[in-house]
């Protein structure tokens, strides 16, 4: 949202709940005389104005003489909300008509339309929330497995500010014994004893950690990439459809059906991943075929796992030994599964090969394989990123670059430490400080809180 010029308090409303037929719709309301300007389109004016905070109304929202629809209005008195100003929520029925003329009539009686993330942005400059949990809101919205939904409210919950305020007091303390040797020189006792780098080197662990945590994060926020390959034929559909449990990919006998990719995003045991299906490797005249093969080889390039079928009935093909030797292991950065399919078969055998990677058979038709593969595949997928479950985790990319920056000065005033220059890792220690203030919004520019908040919905 555009911050610039922001007026405070000034009272906003908006449709906090998906705007399609449902049983229930939802209309916020947040700001100065809130709940006075709601009282002139509520048939119980008297009681709305009285009401105490955390409470609920029963009446009717009114156009002048006009019944607009039967309601419950929840009212929250400032500071005791969300926003931390007066607050009130109108829950009416959850028709698209009837939830736009309560907004609509809203908006008339001096309400103005939220921005994107207003309400969040609210609760931020009030103190009811730091920059960490007000993200944490919008991963929550987003999270795609209950995995990715625990993390993130983890950070709503409070761990991520509470780690970064643990380091804070360790450097803090630091800077105090650092400033107590420069005030008094000639105390040689103090000088022997007061500055210890062992909180310094605390806070190094812990930033260090946490830097670190990101990349396992980013697979549960974002998702990872897994690209089905194969030669035509080797089962890639059915293994796509028997992973999402429906019939999403054609099956048929007939090479070069799959001339196209198709996705769908599949929950591997917490970590969300979208998989795609893509067209048979082989050489073809068909152009249309051609280019679904060219763009299963962008896919698989870009991939964060690669899932390569090969039909266990037959040995290796010239095709399967060259793309299997591309992504080796030690050539690759992008990790591979062959998949030998088809084990159902009287004619499957074990398929011998010559590359580094892990194998796993697999019947799609009777599900023989399949909770194994799904197993490794988590494996593969977080063992280069996995932090331990316990460990706070960061939750997003400009929380890790503030961290990395503040894991930088605090190395570098170590490094300084050891040649007593003490002024400068005073400095060093406060450029920590001001670092680690951005991931919390304690020193935050404007620009950074407008990226931050329009990315939120309209109404959160």
């Amino acid at each position: 949202m555009d911050n610039t010029g922001y007026t405070p308090e000034e009272p906003i409303a908006a449709i906090a709940t998906a705007l399609s037929p449902s049983a229930l719709g939802i209309v916020r309301a947040s700001g100065k005389n809130s709940i006075e300007l709601l009282s002139k389109i509520f048939s119980r004016p008297s009681a709305l104005l009285n009401a105490g905070g955390n409470t609920i109304l029963y009446g009717w929202i009114i156009d002048g003489e006009k019944k607009v629809d039967e309601v419950l209005v929840s009212v929250f008195r400032s500071p005791k909300s969300f926003t931390g100003e007066d607050m009130v929520e109108i829950s009416c029925h959850g028709g698209v008509s009837v939830v736009m003329a309560v907004y609509n009539l809203l908006l008339k009686s001096g309400f103005r339309q939220a921005e994107r993330g207003e309400f969040t942005f609210r609760a931020y400059i009030n103190g009811k929330t730091d920059l960490t949990k007000a993200e944490a809101v919008r991963e929550i919205i987003d999270s795609k497995t209950d995995e990715s939904r625990s993390r993130a409210a983890g950070r709503l919950a409070g761990n991520l500010y509470e780690t970064i305020d643990s380091v804070k007091k360790l450097i803090v303390e630091t800077i105090a014994d650092i400033e107590v040797e420069i005030e008094y020189p000639e105390d040689e006792e103090n000088i022997a004893d007061s500055f210890d780098d062992t909180k310094l080197r605390r806070a190094k662990d812990a930033l260090t950690n946490l830097a670190s945590s990101w990349k396992s994060e980013k697979i549960y926020q974002d998702g990872a990439r897994v690209v089905l390959c194969g030669k035509t034929n080797a089962g890639k559909s059915s293994l796509f459809n028997a992973l999402l449990k429906e019939d999403r990919a054609i099956v048929s006998d007939i090479e070069g059906t799959t001339r196209d990719f198709i996705e769908s995003w599949i929950d591997f045991d917490g970590i969300p991943a979208r998989l795609f299906d893509t067209a048979g490797l082989r050489e073809t005249d068909d152009l249309i075929e051609a280019k679904g093969v060219e763009i299963t080889k962008d896919l698989s390039d870009e991939a964060d796992l690669i899932l390569y079928l090969a039909d266990s009935r037959f040995p290796l093909s010239k095709e399967d030994s060259e793309f299997l030797e591309k992504h080796d292991s030690e050539k690759s950065n992008v990790p591979l599964i062959l998949v030998s399919t088809k084990a159902d078969s009287p004619e499957s055998k074990k398929i011998e090969i010559d590359f580094s990677c892990p194998v796993v058979s697999i019947s799609s038709k009777t599900g023989e394989g399949i909770a194994e593969l799904s197993s490794l595949v988590k494996k593969l997928l977080s063992s280069s990123s996995e932090s331990d479950r316990s460990q706070t985790g960061l939750g997003s990319e400009r929380q890790k670059v503030a961290v990395e920056d503040a894991l930088e000065s605090v190395s570098h005033a170590l490094a300084l430490s050891s040649d007593f220059a003490l002024d400068a890792v005073v400095q060093d220690l406060e450029d920590s400080l001001d670092a680690l203030g951005i991931v919390t919004g304690d020193v935050t520019p404007d620009d950074i809180l407008g990226s931050i908040f329009s990315r939120f919905c309209v109404g959160k």
